[in-house]
């Protein structure tokens, strides 16, 4: 490790120091001098209650483990178990009813409604990808992906499969924008007559259902668009005879643009391997290259050499003939790390600092760089900061997170609420806890998001002695789980989040199968959330049809009087209890999650990739990240802990799996086979974060992968 360098009574390394004094600060009102004073004044008075905070976790899971422990030879005792946990402060008393009081920040947090992304911000094409998802191609969408059924013919374009992309189009018109009489399949000429949008079906003319959906327009004769807006959501119909699709097209039209990921999350967090300071300086740089509006990203692409940079706004005409401009990118919200980490990157009196309290100094730092701005594209129009606060654990930790913000508020001459905070309910002790947590928050918060990969990582872990959990693709239609997301927005709707703050749902976690998400995710939106996780832009735009097809807000407001979700429920464990399972299923969970758990950890300690498309065992591609390996290595952990699978099973099942991921990663070449040695660090990380994790803090997986990590970097 390069030797650190002294500022305000820290040690900071070099490359930070750098990053700090020659990228982030210039162009801002803030000396070096006093932004390292503020840091310093930072850690030092908040790195106690940090330790304070994670010791009563620990001190809670002893007692907690201690209670199991003792009862493991008695039936489970629901009610009981709820009383204990009100004894030891886990369950605490909810307090008397109340409204977030969140100052104005942009509609995209707060009053719409649509699909948002998460990306790894380590990576610049990703995160420039996801910024400038707002927008996506609907014909594009559905005609690259198994959205409809087979596949193109040939390299070049398929007729058939664009009719059928376009007949598929027009039926979602049909639903979301439809004509006063006859189908947009039908349409030979749409035109504007004053402020309002006819169109020829049949050789009559007719208008839309709903006048009040065209908004604007842009370009004149053949090639020109027609902007539409329905549930908040805009549509962009883009005309064009002389394109290959618009040619077949009666009206000319070439394709529907819609706008998709209103927000993206860029990440520092879980999708990420950021293990020291090059590369939390990484993850620094591009988050503010996005602040500051000109992070690029030069990449091949078809024997050429491409640049990747942020979308301009877009500009059109209004119905009534003003000029309209609206956002090119997605709203950037981006995610700190959590309370646990520390990181070499500073040291205060030789002690590495908590990582989030730096993420904290820094990413509203470089977020000034937005605020300052006057004109022309900006990340946030109502002067706010964005920032996702994940892995908390109740209600005393969602505090110390309001004071970390005011606090770094007050050291940049921020005003007080310019940071606005999305808490992730991914713990079990803030799901179970959540109404007073979001009261913590109640000056800042704009979003909150169930997580069931954490959440079920976090279940396991914390009934980790009460018995076996159930196989792990029956967890999730355990009882607690229901409770879980219906418990979510209830809580927000009871805080007033309506209209004012993301009710969100998490990930679609299989990036090639659009026609499933089709199918499925609408639930979401059904469900009263406002915005949910998709993997993809693509995966956004066509998500996006879903909050087209369902009015949140409607939705929201028929769910605001039902019964409350069951306490009762989301405090159920799922337990195997006296259920008994064949030798053959076993070994097939084994198998399954020791093959997921090397798929991802072979790239996170090997290249430092910390999200990916990773082949299951049936070589389905998933989105994995730290969330998906937690689950899979505590839910081996609980079964080797109570003797279902033998640590010898475990090992054997891991060097069969690592010949399969090898075989899957053969084309990478820079993969390291793990087999036949099995002593690299990938596999040695693997089998420990299953053998020491009944141990691991909450059972997260960051400790040891960074230590794995951190060796490879070594040499």
């Amino acid at each position: 490790m390069t030797a650190h360098t002294s500022r305000a009574g820290l040690q900071v390394a070099p490359l930070l120091a750098d990053f700090v004094e020659t990228r982030l600060l210039p162009g801002l009102p803030i000396s070096p001098g006093t932004f390292w004073a503020g840091l310093s004044e930072l850690l030092t008075g908040l790195m106690p209650e940090n330790q304070r905070l994670l010791a009563i976790r620990q001190q809670m899971q002893s007692q907690i483990d201690d209670w199991l422990k003792a009862r493991r030879a008695l039936p489970w005792d629901n009610i009981a178990w709820q009383d204990f946990l009100r004894e030891i402060g886990y369950l605490q008393p909810e307090g008397p009813a109340f409204t977030i009081a969140t100052t104005p920040s942009d509609p995209e947090m707060s009053s719409l409604a649509g699909p948002q992304l998460v990306v790894p911000v380590m990576n610049a094409r990703f995160a420039l990808n996801a910024a400038n998802a707002r927008w996506g191609s609907l014909y594009d969408a559905l005609y690259g992906t198994d959205a409809l059924p087979g596949a193109a013919a040939g390299p070049g374009f398929d007729p058939q499969r664009g009719a059928e992309a376009v007949a598929w189009a027009a039926r979602f018109l049909d639903q979301a924008v439809p004509l006063a009489s006859g189908s947009h399949a039908s349409v030979t000429d749409y035109r504007i007559e004053g402020a309002s949008l006819l169109a020829v079906v049949d050789g009559k003319t007719t208008g839309l259902a709903e006048p009040t959906a065209f908004v604007g327009h842009s370009g004149s004769g053949a090639k020109r668009s027609v902007l539409l807006r329905h549930n908040g959501l805009h549509l962009e119909l883009v005309f064009d005879p002389g394109h290959p699709v618009g040619a077949t097209s009666p009206s000319g039209l070439r394709d529907i643009m819609l706008e998709s990921a209103l927000t993206a999350i860029q990440d520092c967090e879980d999708s990420v391997a950021a293990v020291d300071a090059e590369d939390k300086v990484l993850a620094y740089s591009n988050w503010l290259g996005l602040m500051k509006g000109d992070l690029t990203e030069a990449f091949p692409k078809g024997g050429k050499v491409l640049t990747r940079r942020l979308n301009p706004d877009r500009s059109f005409t209004a119905a009534d003939g003003s000029p309209l401009t609206l956002p090119g990118r997605a709203v950037l919200l981006v995610r700190n790390v959590g309370h646990l980490m520390t990181t070499d990157a500073v040291l205060l009196q030789g002690r590495e600092v908590p990582e989030g309290l730096l993420d904290a100094m820094i990413t509203v730092t470089a977020a000034m760089h937005d605020l300052q701005k006057t004109e022309g594209p900006r990340n946030s129009r109502s002067g706010s900061v964005y920032v996702v606060k994940p892995k908390m654990h109740g209600p005393e930790e969602a505090a110390f997170a309001d004071r970390t913000y005011a606090m770094v508020e007050r050291l940049l001459g921020l005003a007080y609420g310019t940071v606005k905070l999305g808490l992730m309910d991914e713990e079990r002790r803030t799901s179970a806890n959540l109404r007073d947590c979001i009261r913590a928050l109640k000056d800042r918060i704009v979003f909150i998001n169930t997580g069931f990969l954490d959440r079920t990582g976090d279940e396991i872990h914390t009934v980790m002695q009460a018995g076996p959990v159930l196989p792990k693709d029956e967890i999730r239609t355990a009882v607690w789980l229901p409770a879980y997301e219906d418990g979510n927005v209830d809580a927000g709707l009871a805080s007033g989040m309506k209209g004012r703050a993301q009710i969100g749902k998490g990930m679609w976690a299989k990036p090639d199968a659009m026609a499933e998400m089709l199918a499925t995710k609408t639930g979401h939106p059904k469900s009263g959330a406002s915005t949910a996780w998709v993997p993809s832009p693509t995966a956004a735009t066509l998500h996006a049809t879903h909050y087209h097809l369902v009015n949140v807000a409607a939705v929201q407001d028929s769910l605001a009087s039902r019964e409350r979700a069951s306490l009762d429920a989301l405090m159920t464990p799922p337990l195997l209890l006296d259920r008994k399972l064949s030798a053959a299923a076993i070994q097939r969970e084994v198998d399954l999650n020791c093959q997921s758990i090397l798929g991802y950890v072979v790239r996170w300690v090997d290249q430092g990739i910390g999200c990916s498309k990773v082949p299951d065992i049936d070589d389905v591609a998933l989105m994995e990240d730290r969330a998906t390996l937690r689950i899979s290595a505590q839910f081996l952990a609980n079964w080797l802990l109570h003797g279902l699978i033998t640590e010898a099973q475990i090992e054997e099942s891991l060097r069969r799996m690592a010949v399969a991921v090898d075989q899957q990663n053969s084309g990478d070449p820079a993969y390291r086979a793990m087999a036949p040695g099995f002593d690299g660090a990938a596999f040695q990380a693997a089998r420990a974060l299953i053998l020491e994790g009944a141990a691991q803090p909450s059972g997260y997986t960051e400790p040891l992968l960074h230590a794995w990590r951190r060796r490879v970097k070594a040499g």
